[in-house]
């Protein structure tokens, strides 16, 4: 569940925004600074609130979420930017934050309030529109050029043959210039720190064969090859753009850890309330919290009981009683009553910031992994420049100083040997994987995941909201009388405790009908009580209904005095396919392990439905990501499956981690790879098909070295002139992507 808290803003224009590499909805807006919003708020004497919106996914959410929001009395607009799932709200100061979320929440979506300040506004992401843009431009000179090329071929000379070459250089000149531009700020940005990458080689053969065929032109030479410089500028620029597809560009997830720290708190002065930033609020300060409300601020209760929702920090999946002497945690959320808390944390001292701190720390360790196209790259440019020169200052001593033939081999030689193959084979492999793994159900955020997902040998798995749903479900209700079960529909029907809401659901599945009981109300913290034929009836905890806690999660059901309660108990439902995933990820021969901060019989029970040996349970969010770490330790390669804010730290430290769609938006934002439906099935697939997809890249990799081994030395001895050399490396490019084509 991702938070977002209150903002002032200001109106802005319209803005596209693209999210890894994706074109966003054009009625989407970019939030703008929180300084400008202020300001214009300030002038204009009304408030912009801006609320997070994570279910919205369409024009179709943009409307019946605008819509909604613009019929609250005071709102005087409200915009929807899809892409962002941000909603702001021009409203009168009278409008508050809680008042939209239930607005929103009665049309079917759920809102948080938004803090700017803290989660940094994404920027449009203009690199893909951009590398698209001179694909097309390459991609239209080349096509003109090679028109051109095509009459010279065919027989065309002197002024015609010239006329035509001048026609080309006025096309592809431009192009390599302008088309060129990623290769050429790339090579000069690895020269000025004294490194060659691999866009150093392509601008130079993009370079050479530009100014060669140039020269033939000048003077009235019979080959020029600009059809080669834009064909080699097209297909490398295929590959960079397949490249950037594949890779999702998404915000830090300790950004989004930190957008669930609340940015103001209510303190208590002298009995009042006076709400203050965060920033402001010191050790020692008397905090109020009211129901439906996020702890601002780690702290202890001083005043109040209530049920306390921990799910997103330790993975529990029932709500914990909180009284006078509970501590609790900034991020966590309180459900049934208001609680007076004494601040022992706040701000960056905050449990909630400590872990953002750790998720931090574990994404810069995850950046290390070097690539296989990164470790090809490192041999293999240099040798490229070896190969080039030595051609080069061979070739003028053979000649006796012919500078234009040795030029033209150096350059052939650049241009056959031109890593536009090598720059292919892993793209291509990618993004023909990605699009089979789509189709099962999951989406590819990283480009080099699929590559560490091959590695793996481990998999951890979370419990609540990862193996099961997060949801409880009634175990024994045909254990009880109908009469009795009628009564506890007609409580748990008052209440929206999880419990509850799971018994009445599961009561009204067998025809049930709530029974007649008067004078209903919840108590926070201990449950619901009423009348039924002139007795006190009671359903909620055990010591509060007279009886004995039994050791696994139920609710108590007590009809009166005298009577010994009625235990209905509960099991967390499981996800679809997840003793599917465990027998497959066994019979791959990989080790499974659950960690989960959910309680030990909890934890126990679940593992032996699903026959995992090995598992933990109690475990803090630290705690999962040093588990993670020692195993890695142990050279083990960890693939990690989680879903709340306590796995991320965990998620981020995992050689390769995944998450379903439905978790918090921290959790999906660490994640490698995001699990769209809520069958586990397809995650054995993906390990399947990483190690097919794996095994195209060696493949292609092999491609284009052999390719590389029978050109290169006809290029040495001058036996390939540079529109040849270009001619090869197209077809070498088309192998590797026919090659990669294979794993659909």
């Amino acid at each position: 569940m991702a938070v977002a808290e209150g903002r002032i803003e200001a109106d802005t224009g319209s803005t596209a925004e693209v999210s890894g590499g994706l074109s966003a909805c054009p009625a989407c807006v970019a939030a703008p600074s929180a300084e400008r919003i202020a300001a214009s708020a300030a002038a204009a004497g009304h408030a912009r609130l801006m609320l997070s919106v994570p279910a919205a996914h369409c024009a179709a959410c943009i409307s019946t979420v605008e819509h909604a929001a613009e019929a609250v009395p005071g709102v005087r607009s409200a915009r929807l930017n899809l892409s962002l799932r941000r909603l702001s709200v021009d409203a009168d100061p009278q409008v508050t934050v809680p008042q939209m979320i239930e607005v929103l929440r009665s049309v079917g979506y759920e809102a948080h309030e938004l803090d700017p300040g803290l989660l940094s506004t994404t920027e449009t992401d203009r690199q893909a529109r951009d590398l698209l843009m001179r694909l097309g431009v390459a991609f239209f000179s080349m096509m003109n050029v090679m028109l051109l090329s095509v009459a010279v071929w065919s027989g065309a000379e002197g002024v015609t043959r010239d006329l035509f070459h001048w026609i080309s250089a006025a096309i592809a000149l431009p192009t390599v210039v302008f088309s060129g531009q990623p290769f050429f700020k790339s090579a000069w940005a690895s020269l000025r720190v004294g490194r060659l990458g691999m866009d150093v080689p392509i601008s130079l053969a993009l370079i050479l064969a530009s100014s060669i065929s140039l020269f033939e032109t000048i003077y009235s030479g019979h080959h020029a090859y600009f059809d080669a410089a834009v064909m080699l500028c097209f297909f490398l620029l295929l590959g960079r753009y397949l490249d950037h597809r594949t890779r999702a560009i998404a915000r830090s997830a300790a950004q989004e850890l930190a957008a669930l720290e609340v940015p103001r708190a209510i303190v208590l002065i002298d009995g009042a309330e006076v709400p203050k930033p965060i920033a402001e609020v010191a050790a020692g300060d008397l905090v109020l919290v009211r129901p439906g409300g996020r702890m601002p601020v780690d702290g202890i209760v001083v005043e109040g009981t209530s049920e306390v929702d921990r799910s997103v920090l330790t993975g529990e999946s029932l709500p914990v009683w909180a009284g006078e002497g509970s501590a609790v945690s900034a991020g966590e959320v309180n459900l049934t009553g208001p609680l007076t808390l004494r601040v022992t944390a706040a701000g960056k001292d905050s449990s909630l910031h400590r872990m953002a701190d750790l998720v931090a720390v574990a994404e810069s360790a995850k950046t290390r992994y070097t690539s296989l196209a990164e470790r090809a790259s490192a041999l293999y440019s240099p040798l490229v420049h070896l190969l080039s020169f030595s051609a080069f200052g061979f070739w003028m001593w053979k000649t006796g100083g012919d500078l234009r033939y040795s030029i033209n081999i150096s350059a052939a030689v650049l241009i056959i040997t031109c890593p536009c193959a090598l720059g292919l084979a892993v793209p291509a492999v990618v993004t023909a994987a990605s699009g089979r793994l789509f189709r099962k159900g999951l989406l590819i955020k990283q480009g080099n995941a699929l590559e560490r997902l091959a590695e793996v040998d481990t998999v951890c798995f979370d419990k609540t909201g990862t193996l099961t749903l997060g949801t409880p479900e009634a175990t024994n209700l045909a254990d009880h009388p109908d009469t009795a079960t009628e009564v506890a529909l007609a409580l748990a029907g008052a209440s929206s405790h999880p419990l509850a809401l799971a018994l009445a659901e599961a009561a009204r599945a067998r025809g049930l009908k709530p029974a007649r009981v008067d004078q209903i109300r919840e108590v926070p913290g201990y449950g619901i009580e009423g009348e039924w034929k002139g007795r006190k009836v009671r359903l909620g905890r055990a010591e509060w209904c007279n009886g004995e806690g039994l050791p696994v999660t139920a609710t108590y059901l007590c009809t009166g005095e005298g009577e010994k309660p009625r235990a209905y108990t509960f099991a967390d439902r499981l996800r679809p396919g997840a003793a599917e995933v465990m027998a497959a990820l066994k019979a791959q021969g990989r080790r499974v392990i659950l960690l989960s901060g959910d309680t030990e019989a909890a934890v126990a029970a679940l593992a032996g439905r699903l026959g995992i040996a090995e598992w933990q349970s109690a475990m803090l969010p630290a705690e999962k990501a040093a588990r993670i770490a020692a195993l890695s330790a142990d050279g083990a390669k960890v693939l990690m499956v989680g879903d709340g804010l306590n796995d991320t730290a965990a998620l981020a430290a995992a050689h390769v981690s995944i998450s379903p769609a439905t978790a918090l938006d921290a959790a999906r934002v660490a994640s490698d790879i995001v699990l769209l439906g809520q069958d586990m099935a397809p995650i054995a697939d993906a390990l399947r098909i990483s190690r097919q997809a794996v095994r195209r890249m060696v493949e292609n990799f092999m491609i284009s070295g052999g390719y590389n081994v029978v050109a290169v030395p006809l290029a040495l001895i001058g036996s390939a002139t540079p529109l040849a050399a270009a001619l090869a490396m197209s077809l070498s490019s088309i192998t590797v992507s026919l090659n990669a084509l294979r794993l659909k």
